[in-house]
């Protein structure tokens, strides 16, 4: 008897302590291929060094890695206006649709039947918004989105475990210029 084919699935990832955790779960049910397009990491060499590590990473484990165009310019196009918005407000659900949108877009001309993304691992996220904006476009496009807070059970223990394991890059901001700047006062008003 032939072995079972697994459905083909397109997750849009962000870096590599995101993806370990997320990547390990999804195996088990999809043929899972990581997409890189994130255009909201700021400065260009923190966005290198991200996409950096996921280039390792994803060799070192022979997962599929197709790396979108970096259109920072389209990004703070669209949020312009939402700088100051706190973390989970406004301008997140741009970039979170943004994103998506654009993962989506590549699942479906690339014959993919599942896409989502790890975003939802992130403490920081609202997995709320970005499932809602997953299963919209999901409807939309004619595809199924994958659904998931994959946080819940510890997966953000577990992320951060197998980010050791892998000696990987850590950062401490979502990626983009907004948020970097927050974190950064925040940890100078700590002080």
């Amino acid at each position: 008897m032939k072995p079972k084919t697994k459905p083909k699935l397109l997750l849009h990832t962000c870096c590599a302590p995101c993806s370990a955790y997320v990547v390990q779960l999804l195996q088990e049910q999809f043929a899972v291929h990581s997409y890189f397009y994130d255009p909201n990491i700021h400065p260009k060499k923190e966005y290198e060094k991200r996409l950096g590590e996921m280039r390792r990473w994803c060799k070192d484990i022979k997962l599929p890695l197709t790396e979108a165009p970096y259109e920072i310019h389209k990004w703070f196009a669209l949020t312009r206006g939402h700088e100051k918005d706190p973390e989970r407000g406004d301008r997140c659900k741009i970039c979170y649709r943004m994103r998506l949108e654009h993962a989506v877009m590549y699942a479906k001309q690339h014959k993919y039947q599942w896409f989502t993304t790890v975003l939802t691992i992130s403490p920081h996220k609202d997995a709320d918004a970005i499932n809602a904006i997953g299963n919209e476009l999901a409807n939309k496009h004619d595809i199924k989105f994958f659904e998931a807070n994959f946080k819940k059970k510890d997966g953000f223990k577990k992320s951060v475990e197998l980010s050791k394991k892998y000696n990987f890059y850590r950062q401490n901001w979502c990626g983009c210029i907004w948020s970097r700047n927050t974190h950064l006062l925040g940890r100078r008003v700590s002080k």
